[in-house]
């Protein structure tokens, strides 16, 4: 490696260590309450979707071995896809092998330097990365703001207009008003697209989102959704009319390019639909345990934000003081996210507590107690002792 490269990584190191933000991948153990995790539904370690995985390799091969459009695309992706897209009230649905490939793969396919897209300025990054990459005009409205969206979309003067939000915003819980989306879209003649990723499987009258069936294509023409939070596998999908997913599957670069997502992982992800859509005392556990660690929080003074989703930030400020009360919770055998700039804007650092169906109301408790001795012992510990 050349002095200048080494030097480049180098400086680069050295500012995140001194600003606090460097990350480190810590190795999940099986005895560690994980309240990091997007597992919403406690189906990830499911024995029906573990089978189901393991009968599905057995089957059709550990991977798919090409990309869809060459030999990869397999009946059960095909049976995914169609399960999918009966779930949320669409068409078609098509598979994709991220959520970030699946934003990254319909801005690109769908926007260029003739479009212009306006995105809440709390979105995902893998969406803004998607606008950047398309060319596209790419604006930012403020968080579910639909006055400022209105003013932006009122001045632009492109024939191919396109609002981009997350349905459920991943750092804050908070979820974004479609019905106010939807009118402010149809106003200006632009197409809306949702991210509904921490939405599928938690929101919703049958768990298919924010967007789902309550919302239509022709209100919500382009959902996206992810399979490895609530649904407990791996992947994503986009659903919406017949046109657009022909569309994509002719243009979508993140799609076309890329070998299919292995068999295994559809069949497991058709079994935790099933469940999801069976069980709904599952959802109603994860509401429950929602409800008792918001209350019990507010018994301690915690000031959490405002969300009734399963992310339930606790905003500290610096960097510092998160990594001094995350640093407290391992010791206690406790995984929170430590959540810091840049993935939050600087003065917003904070504990991403997020809650899972398989939690009890002993783990919880265990939670609050960590958080609370935090909390009284901050004047003398730096982290927390």
């Amino acid at each position: 490696m050349s002095e200048a490269w080494q030097q480049r990584l180098a400086d680069a190191r050295a500012h995140r260590q001194q600003t606090e933000r460097w990350r480190t991948r810590q190795v999940a153990k099986n005895n560690t309450l994980d309240f990091a995790g997007n597992d919403y539904l406690g189906l990830t370690l499911d024995p029906r979707v573990c089978e189901a995985q393991a009968e599905g390799a057995r089957q059709f091969g550990a991977g798919a071995g090409a990309s869809h459009l060459v030999s990869g695309h397999l009946e059960i992706h095909d049976a995914l896809e169609e399960a999918l897209a009966r779930w949320t009230g669409r068409e078609r649905a098509l598979l994709f092998s991220t959520g970030y490939m699946a934003n990254l793969g319909v801005l690109q396919a769908l926007a260029d330097r003739h479009t212009a897209i306006f995105q809440d300025r709390l979105n995902h990054a893998s969406l803004i990365d998607g606008a950047a990459l398309s060319g596209a005009r790419s604006r930012r409205f403020h968080h579910r703001d639909a006055i400022d969206l209105n003013s932006l979309l009122a001045r632009s003067e492109c024939a191919h207009k396109l609002v981009v939000s997350d349905g459920v915003f991943s750092m804050d819980g908070d979820i974004a008003d479609i019905a106010t989306l939807v009118e402010v879209s149809q106003q200006h003649s632009a197409w809306l697209m949702i991210d509904d990723a921490h939405g599928v499987g938690v929101l919703g009258d049958n768990a298919s989102g924010c967007v789902g069936n309550t919302w239509s294509s022709k209100d919500v023409p382009i959902l996206v959704g992810t399979l490895g939070k609530a649904l407990g596998t791996a992947g994503a999908f986009v659903a919406g009319d017949t046109e657009l997913i022909d569309h994509l599957i002719q243009f979508s670069r993140s799609y076309v390019y890329t070998t299919a997502q292995p068999p295994a992982i559809s069949a497991a992800t058709l079994k935790a639909l099933e469940i999801v859509q069976g069980e709904p005392e599952r959802r109603a556990q994860l509401n429950a345990n929602i409800a008792y660690f918001r209350r019990e929080a507010l018994h301690l003074g915690l000031a959490l934000s405002d969300s009734a989703t399963p992310i339930q930030p606790l905003i500290l400020g610096d960097e510092t003081r998160t990594l001094g009360w995350a640093l407290h919770l391992q010791q206690k055998g406790i995984q929170v996210g430590a959540i810091r700039p840049p993935t939050v804007p600087k003065g917003e650092s904070r504990l991403r507590v997020t809650l899972s169906a398989r939690h009890q109301h002993d783990d919880i408790d265990q939670l609050l107690a960590a958080l609370h001795h935090c909390q009284h012992q901050e004047a003398l510990c730096s982290p927390c002792a």
